[in-house]
């Protein structure tokens, strides 16, 4: 065994055991190098390794804590088409989405990794050899056998996650979102509820509002993930029809259930015949040397819709997406018939030929390297930035940062700040219908390290600390108005 495993071992003992309760701030870097003798990269990485667990935490300036163990709350609220629309009105979303577009510097707080990453020089010959076929055929090449290709491309992707798809189950539509809402669509009538995660990705409300259907809200820790023990409540005591989940690299936490967990999960909605709508967008992109297994890799009764997409991890703005709908694939074919337009036949050829010739796996490989890195980069400047007492989980993958601010800083109120300065985030309430996370922001880390990407982050931690100093005036002028 690696020595950093042997020392990550040791410390996850002593938390186990009670020995260092939560709280409690581990050796520094170099004080633990110089007393374990052995280089600090060694104890880095023993850290690393015990922040990916979940074990201890980051803080910006003051080191590495044992994470708190505390059980959220069992409450649940079941959140009708109406109460949303009441929490939001459309109008936080709305501001956020003109922010994205109004902002100089809209990187921080975009949806999307930057296309700078991804190898659109052979996606293009790609496409340049599908249009070829198209002209050569004496009929245009139908979406069928153009879908059928990708079909068969996809159920062999499958076979890496130790799931065996048969080619009729997979679905492919216009991006990954398509898929999740024909899913709902087939799945539940308006007045239906359905288990969603807290926070969860924008797309998920608004998904909810326009089929007028009902949800409860299911915590999800940046350590652990999904809160089984809420879900279990919440399953007893409403009729939820279907959960719509990201059990990997969940956005924007980044949170990803281990394979015991996802095994729970499968059993769990098995035992009271609830499906999951299984979002996994981001899984090609998990930074671990093993892949990070999906939920479907447990199912077997054919419970889970597995939706994935091809935008996150080969080619943003081609818009393809499939579902492995399981015992539901003709419902969902047949809705796909008579609800969607058939993804773009181009399309579907340029990214079946490069599955099959474009060396997609080493593509991830290096794609997966660069975000690592841009991470460490990301992780590196909002601890030398923003002010003491700044929370943040290094996520295994994907490209989200989920931060909570320290007291003092209101997450919309540091999301306005920033636009005045051309800057635009995603703050934390626009993730959750109650508009909860008033001290948390999502940062974008998937574009290419630059030094603007750098003052953005300098600007955003002065903002912060200006914000800081804000308040400690307000509550002091409270306070001698008070005497």
């Amino acid at each position: 065994m690696k020595r950093y495993l042997q020392l990550a071992a040791e410390f996850e003992n002593l938390i186990t055991n009670g020995t260092l309760v939560p709280g409690v701030r581990l050796p520094s870097v170099r004080r633990a190098s110089s007393s374990y003798r052995v280089s600090p990269s060694t104890i880095f990485q023993a850290y690393y390794t015990l922040e990916r667990r979940g074990l201890i935490v980051a803080r910006p300036r003051s080191g590495y804590f044992v994470a708190s163990r505390s059980t959220p709350t069992k409450s649940l609220t079941l959140l009708s088409k109406r109460s949303i629309e009441e929490a939001d009105g459309d109008s936080l979303i709305i501001r956020f989405m003109k922010a994205q577009r109004r902002c100089a510097h809209p990187g921080l707080g975009s949806s999307e990794p930057s296309a700078l990453l991804f190898p659109f020089s052979r996606i293009s010959r790609s496409l340049t050899a599908a249009t070829r076929r198209m002209a050569s055929c004496r009929n245009a090449l139908s979406a069928g056998e153009a879908e059928a290709d990708l079909r068969r491309q996809i159920a062999l992707r499958y076979i890496v996650t130790g799931v065996t798809v048969p080619i009729d189950e997979v679905v492919v539509t216009s991006g990954a979102l398509d898929a999740l809402i024909l899913c709902l669509q087939v799945l539940t009538r308006p007045g239906d509820t359905i288990a969603i995660e807290r926070p969860a990705f924008l797309a998920v409300q608004d998904t909810v509002r326009r089929l007028r259907l009902k949800a409860v809200e299911i915590p999800v820790d940046p350590h652990l993930g999904l809160d089984l023990g809420v879900l279990e409540d919440a399953l007893q005591q409403h009729p939820v029809r279907a959960c719509w989940f990201m059990t990997t690299l969940q956005q924007p936490t980044g949170a990803t259930l281990s394979d015991e967990r996802k095994e729970a999960l499968v059993r769990l909605l098995a035992k009271h015949d609830v499906p999951l709508i299984e979002d996994d967008v981001f899984r090609e992109l998990h930074f671990g040397l093993t892949p990070a297994y999906p939920a479907k890799r447990f199912d077997s009764k054919g419970l889970v819709l597995h939706c994935g997409s091809f935008s996150k991890s080969l080619a943003p703005g081609l818009r393809l997406g499939w579902v492995a709908a399981g015992r539901y694939a003709a419902r969902i074919e047949h809705a796909s018939w008579l609800t969607t337009a058939p993804a773009s036949v181009p399309a579907q050829c340029a990214i079946a030929d490069y599955l099959e010739h474009g060396e997609y796996d080493r593509l991830l490989r290096k794609l997966r390297r660069e975000l690592s890195s841009l991470q460490t980069r990301m992780v590196a400047a909002v601890v030398r930035y923003f002010p003491k007492g700044t929370l943040l989980v290094r996520p295994p993958g994907g490209f989200f940062l989920w931060v909570q601010l320290p007291e003092g800083v209101e997450a919309l109120q540091l999301f306005e700040m920033a636009e005045a300065h051309e800057i635009a985030i995603a703050p934390g309430p626009i993730f959750s219908c109650g508009r909860e996370f008033r001290r948390h922001i999502r940062l974008n880390y998937g574009r290419p390290w630059t030094s603007d990407v750098e003052k953005e982050i300098h600007t955003l931690g002065m903002l912060a600390r200006r914000a800081m100093a804000e308040q400690r005036t307000a509550r002091h002028a409270r306070r001698e108005r008070g005497k």
